[in-house]
């Protein structure tokens, strides 16, 4: 059963309903799309560049969308505070739901990797929540064990369909507000708000529409995932974008980037960095793991601008699954 259902995807019915959840949920907000980003970062390139600021959401992370829909799909004694809800997260998904359940009085308890920054353990514990810390190789198993021993709800952070369904909402706004974009890319841990964008995008009939993950070099779970033909194992992910760096893909969410994207772009942690500062000065506050998408186009970018000054091509091959260095052109947009 459980391969039956790893082999599902989400129907563009089920993104439109949760969409409506999203919509009426109070943990949601209607996010801005940021219009021609360009001409603040690289005057003078083939890149009309638009921003989804879903870094201004409540929790401060794009969570909170899947989260709705999944909230909206509770078991009853969950929902009457019967049972307690688990889950495992570096923090962002932790936040949102550690605050939904403080606001909707429901039982909720995290396990996080130990290599998680501290302040967003204390931030969950500040909601009431339960928080744990414990090495990113147990989490999954310790999940299990608290589920058949202690009886609790697990809600999966990303390998989830309604949370899938969920995160298609920010597809759909994405189309409302820019109907036709030539490229997506879209930040990728274990998969959700990808897997759900891309298939709200592709499912509208935007077969055109190119999609990309873009993970880090060092947390590329989706990469090999990708190479393997199968959800890849990465116990020992590290990065900078520690939100970024879950200890597998998603089976859901791999078979859905599978269907619907164009492939995986890779950036390196000091990517990463000059991405965060480089939105940070031009007032954009972002982690590193939500200025992940924008590495990517700032990478590429800048490598042009080189090229063009020095004559010289950087190879940058490494980087791309289904991809090649000219994949970042057109009306583009990231998320952040």
């Amino acid at each position: 059963m459980g391969d039956v259902e790893e082999l599902k995807l989400v129907s563009l019915e089920q993104i439109k309903a949760a969409y409506e959840e999203v919509q009426k949920s109070f943990l949601c907000t209607r996010t801005p799309l940021l219009e021609q980003v360009q001409s603040r970062f690289h005057e003078g390139t083939p890149v009309e560049l638009y921003l989804k600021l879903e870094n201004t959401q409540v929790t401060g992370s794009f969570k909170v969308k899947g989260l709705a829909n999944q909230l909206a799909h509770l078991p009853k004694a969950v929902r009457d505070g019967e049972k307690e809800v688990i889950t495992m997260s570096a923090g962002n998904y932790g936040k949102a739901l550690c605050y939904a359940a403080h606001k909707l009085g429901i039982k909720a308890r995290v396990l996080t990797p130990e290599t998680a920054p501290m302040d967003r353990t204390i931030i969950m514990e500040s909601y009431g929540a339960t928080v744990e810390r414990v090495p990113s190789s147990e989490l999954m198993q310790t999940v299990d064990r608290y589920v058949r021993e202690l009886g609790l709800h697990f809600l999966h952070p990303f390998d989830d369909l309604d949370i899938i369904a969920g995160h298609g909402s920010v597809g759909l706004e994405i189309l409302a507000d820019l109907p036709d974009p030539d490229i997506i890319a879209v930040c990728c841990g274990g998969g959700g708000l990808v897997a759900g964008i891309a298939a709200a995008v592709k499912l509208s009939g935007k077969a055109d529409t190119r999609i990309y993950c873009v993970e880090p070099e060092t947390a590329n779970a989706m990469h090999l995932s990708f190479q393997n033909g199968e959800a890849a194992q990465l116990p020992n992910s590290h990065s900078v974008a520690s939100g970024l760096s879950p200890p597998f893909a998603g089976r859901k969410t791999y078979n859905h980037c599978k269907h619907f994207t164009e492939g995986v772009l890779l950036v390196s942690d000091d990517e990463l960095v000059r991405a965060t500062k480089h939105l940070y000065e031009r007032g954009l506050v972002v982690e590193p793991a939500g200025a992940a998408a924008f590495a990517a186009v700032d990478v590429q970018q800048n490598s042009r601008r080189h090229r063009q000054e020095s004559g010289h091509c950087l190879d940058r091959r490494k980087h791309l699954t289904s991809a090649n260095v000219r994949a970042l052109e057109g009306v583009v947009v990231t998320l952040v």
